[in-house]
């Protein structure tokens, strides 16, 4: 009989690398317990949603009504997965500050980037953070990443940006907008408008990686509010937004309302269509 994972990381003599392997092993299975209840839970709902009744549920899978039910309303929620699975790591841009001449990460990008890690570790996800360099680079090719960057400060999500078959980004002589392709409609900031208004209008989409090898998360306001308004709306909303697109590519334009005084996010709802990329 082959030897387990455990014989083997028990057969290590050094006993440092035996504590940094079993500390490995035991992350990842912690990790796997977590992806294992989400899906229990996941299948039950959705068995349920087909007309299965919770006894019914349970005598095909051979488990007790009362076992079901505490499946049920246990373990991480199933709609945690349209962040990712496991890890993922939340990346916000860094900033040139000109009195200092060092990189700097934005109050409001640091703000967004705190709740979006936020908002993932209460589905039980593992955490990590990264940032966009000042010059724009970052490595797209990479598993579970919600990214918070618009066009203007990187090439990279520029491209990625670009390669959405319907919500484009897009600048004229007023600023920066967003445009639906298909119905031909421009979204803005309230700040373009006169008189301005405390709104905006931010991209929330599941884009393709450079390599075609997955997708990752985009969020980008024209302004940092529009930002803070689409986690607002994933905060409130996600189990919804899960129900219409899974873990699969869409991408829409959410419009915020916020607080001029503070900034923060008061209302935000989608202003598109949710597009399902394999539709279009």
């Amino acid at each position: 009989m082959p030897p387990s994972d455990l014989d083997k990381i028990a057969a290590i003599d050094d006993p440092y690398l035996l504590l940094r392997v079993a500390t490995e092993r035991l992350n990842a299975a912690q990790q796997e317990v977590t992806e294992l209840a989400r899906l229990r839970r996941r299948i039950i709902q959705e068995l349920h949603a087909r007309g299965m009744s919770y006894a019914q549920i349970a005598e095909k899978a051979g488990l007790s009504r009362g076992r079901i039910h505490q499946i049920r309303h246990t373990g991480p929620a199933p709609e945690g997965a349209f962040l990712g699975v496991g890890t993922v790591t939340v990346v916000t841009p860094l900033r040139h500050d000109a009195a200092t001449g060092r990189s700097m990460v934005a109050l409001d990008d640091m703000r967004a980037g705190k709740r979006l890690e936020d908002l993932a570790r209460t589905f039980g996800l593992t955490v990590a953070t990264d940032n966009v360099t000042i010059d724009g680079q970052i490595d797209l090719n990479r598993p579970g990443l919600l990214v918070i960057c618009g066009p203007r400060m990187s090439d990279a999500m520029r491209q990625a940006y670009d390669a959405d078959p319907v919500i484009r980004w897009d600048r004229d002589d007023t600023g920066w907008k967003l445009l639906d392709t298909r119905t031909g409609r421009e979204y803005r900031s309230g700040s373009q408008l006169d008189p301005q208004q405390p709104t905006d209008s931010a991209f929330l989409g599941r884009l393709p990686r450079p390599d075609g090898n997955g997708s990752f998360l985009a969020i980008a306001g024209i302004h940092p509010n529009g930002s803070l308004g689409v986690i607002h709306l994933l905060a409130s909303e996600i189990a919804t937004l899960w129900g219409q697109v899974g873990d699969r590519r869409f991408s829409c334009v959410v419009g915020v309302e916020y607080d001029p005084q503070t900034g923060e996010p008061v209302r935000a709802e989608l202003a598109s269509p949710l597009y399902r990329h394999e539709d279009t």
